[in-house]
């Protein structure tokens, strides 16, 4: 019972921020209609939120242990809560760039939490690997929703700030179930070097970092997130611009890719018990590739017409949002790939490294794709992502290599 009531909280945690972080590429949509703002600019939005996860996750996770997981996501819980409530009373666009900073600070401290949670309630690697897509998967089921509800909000024009207020109130359940949840502090050798412990711990991260198979891992992460952001936060934008979709079913027509996103991650932790997880996840980027390239011709020279609802869309709306169901199972299995065979206690400073890293590669590929598609249109901004999943094959080869060593021999 208590193992299920920390599940609970955990992935109630994880759905609040699904909610608030996908929201970035409605917010987007809706920055450059109400606020005036060029494309670039808008894109600063996943800066605000990428950074702030950088920067909090780099210097706070080899404390986190420290301080507790439990009251680390009470912090970043209450910490939203309040900006929720703030931004639905003050419209502008400084506040919303508060508001991301704000989340990603807070997903931070949630995120280090939630991983090494997971490494305490499994044994392993497939174990691990199975309850993180699942949590990964409740995440993206959190985005799918928030798409949704955003959608009725957007549709009322001015008022669309309102949709702070439910959120607010989802974000405050989430932080009563953990609360409530029985969350262990880690067991972690004592040092006898003198040192600060954290100051200890904190150098410990860093030594870490430099290790080749962490380098390797943190780029593989890095051109992911770099993909997954830059379509996802721009996906409303291409719905509208290129597609010539209204604004509320531009953002419905992104919530399929959240849901191929969710699905993908919640067959992948029954489909990797009979699959190893490099033939898997080499086979979901070639097909992830292919469908970019034969789906994004289909997206050139399509004429305006009348568009009521989602069901009036033209069939290429619906077909480029299942990118999603062959990238969702990357990012928990390398996470799982790595965790599941370092000790316990150092499981918060990878994650610390994961979070940075993946905020990186998040910042780098909204911009970059913001700039290009202002630049040069929705397509050939799309069509550049087929560069980072090459390089991401060329990452898996080697991170194969190097795991096949005994788990004590990974990283030392």
């Amino acid at each position: 019972m208590s193992r299920l009531l920390t599940i609970t909280a955990i992935c109630a945690s994880y759905f609040v921020f699904a909610i608030l972080l996908n929201s970035v590429g409605t917010v987007i949509l809706q920055s450059i209609a109400s606020y005036g703002v060029s494309k670039p600019e808008a894109s600063v939005l996943e800066g605000f939120k990428d950074l702030s996860i950088a920067l909090v996750s780099f210097f706070v996770a080899a404390i986190i242990p420290r301080i507790g997981y439990k009251l680390a996501m009470i912090l970043g819980l209450a910490a939203v809560t309040l900006a929720c409530l703030v931004t639905a009373n003050a419209g502008h666009f400084l506040v919303i760039k508060l508001l991301f900073a704000t989340i990603g600070a807070s997903f931070a401290l949630v995120k280090v939490a939630v991983y090494a949670i997971v490494g305490q309630l499994t044994d392993s690697t497939d174990e691990h690997s199975a309850l993180l897509n699942t949590v990964e998967g409740i995440f993206m089921l959190g985005s799918l929703a928030g798409y949704w509800l955003f959608s009725l909000y957007v549709a009322d024009g001015e008022h669309w700030l309102a949709v702070y207020y439910p959120l607010a109130f989802i974000a405050l359940t989430a932080l009563i179930c953990v609360w409530l949840a029985p969350v262990e502090k880690p067991h972690k050798p004592v040092s006898n070097t003198g040192k600060s412990l954290i100051v200890s711990e904190f150098v410990e991260m860093l030594k870490m970092s430099y290790q080749p198979l962490v380098l390797v891992f943190v780029l593989s992460l890095f051109l992911y997130v770099l993909i997954e952001q830059g379509i996802g936060s721009w996906l409303p934008t291409f719905n509208n611009e290129v597609l010539h979709l209204p604004a509320d079913v531009s953002v419905q027509i992104t919530s399929i890719f959240a849901a191929s996103l969710a699905l993908g991650r919640l067959l992948a932790g029954q489909i990797l018990r009979f699959i190893n997880w490099y033939v898997f996840l080499n086979l979901s980027i070639v097909a992830m590739s292919i469908l970019i390239a034969l789906t994004l011709p289909m997206t050139a020279g399509l004429t305006q017409r009348p568009i009521n609802s989602i069901f009036d869309a033209p069939l290429v709306a619906f077909l480029l949002p299942q990118i999603g169901l062959l990238m969702a199972p990357i990012y928990p299995v390398l996470n799982s790939v790595i965790l599941s065979r370092i000790e316990r206690y150092k499981q918060a400073a990878m994650t610390g490294l994961i979070v940075v890293f993946s905020a990186l590669g998040g910042t780098t590929g909204s911009m970059l794709t913001g700039t290009l598609f202002e630049r040069f249109g929705g397509q050939h901004a799309f069509y550049l992502s087929l560069i980072p999943c090459a390089l991401i094959l060329i990452c898996l080869r080697y991170l194969r290599k190097a795991t096949a060593q005994p788990a004590t021999a990974v990283l030392a």
